[in-house]
């Protein structure tokens, strides 16, 4: 029988401590935000911050207006604010995305819960620990790499196969894709060893399989022909759902499964004579 535990101090404390705004404000929302230090003792609260929107657009404004007038202790990334780094992701009212992007017209009319990407390790407040994210990445080796010698000028490509990288470059690494998957919570990591690669990983490891100036198809192949690395994806489709950048990593996994079952048969290397 499976026995399930919680890691230590994981379990979130409801009540944590509240922030009101400024008196006579008339416009606010009520922010539910995850809280944890693991340099304290404490376990995981949810503070609560009663915040006056007036003027703010994204759920990152609201943020950052919260750090700045109300609890500078309260830590998040961010960085570009367009949607293009990936840096402020996390999981607002139950679903991945980018604050910069989530507009409060998009949170309906109730509280809004703000929590870290699940299923991955805090560092603080709503930082979390991608390491073994981007060490998945580096395993699909996501650069160009070619057995003929390089060119003098550069790697000429037709207008249609460039056409077909449309929909997996755009990648930001935001990991709003691999931390939604039920696949990748159960198969990412086990014991330090890598199972899963995850959509985000996948995507970008067919983003390579489909460029024709790519030239190790059959070496990318075998890096990902295991049980784990590809196979557990069971096209669930949340990758497809949460990814702010429209991209479809489901649709990127079907196609290496079709790569792998077309290409040739490997020949078993011939016995030796016996002496």
């Amino acid at each position: 029988m499976v026995e399930l535990t919680l890691p230590k101090n994981s379990q979130i404390k409801k009540n944590g401590r509240s922030f009101q705004a400024e008196k006579g404000a008339e416009n606010t929302r009520t922010f539910r935000v995850y809280r944890y230090d693991p340099s304290t003792p404490d376990n995981p609260r949810v503070d609560t911050y009663d915040v006056d929107v007036t003027g703010v657009s994204m759920v990152l404004d609201a943020l950052i207006k919260i750090k700045n007038e109300m609890d500078p202790t309260l830590s998040f990334r961010r960085s570009c604010r367009e949607g293009v780094c990936g840096s402020c992701a996390m999981n607002i009212n139950g679903a991945n995305t980018l604050a910069c992007t989530k507009g409060m017209d998009e949170c309906g009319s109730g509280d809004i819960a703000v929590y870290p990407l699940p299923h991955q390790p805090v560092v603080r407040d709503l930082v979390t620990d991608l390491s073994n994210f981007y060490k998945q990445h580096a395993y699909v080796e996501p650069f160009l790499q070619a057995k003929e010698a390089e060119p003098e000028t550069e790697w000429r490509q037709s207008q249609e196969d460039r056409t077909k990288l449309d929909g997996l470059y755009e990648c930001i690494l935001c990991a709003c894709c691999s931390t939604s998957c039920p696949s990748y919570w159960w198969n990412g990591d086990k014991d330090g060893k890598d199972e899963y690669l995850g959509p985000a990983a996948l995507l970008q490891a067919y983003r390579w399989l489909a460029d024709s100036r790519d030239q190790l198809d059959n070496e990318r192949l075998d890096k990902l022909e295991d049980d784990f690395k590809l196979y557990r994806c069971h096209t669930i489709m949340n990758c497809a759902q949460v990814c702010p950048k429209h991209l479809n990593p489901a649709e990127a996994i079907a196609k290496i499964k079709k790569m792998m079952v077309n290409r040739p048969a490997k020949t078993a290397p011939a016995k030796q004579a016996a002496e």
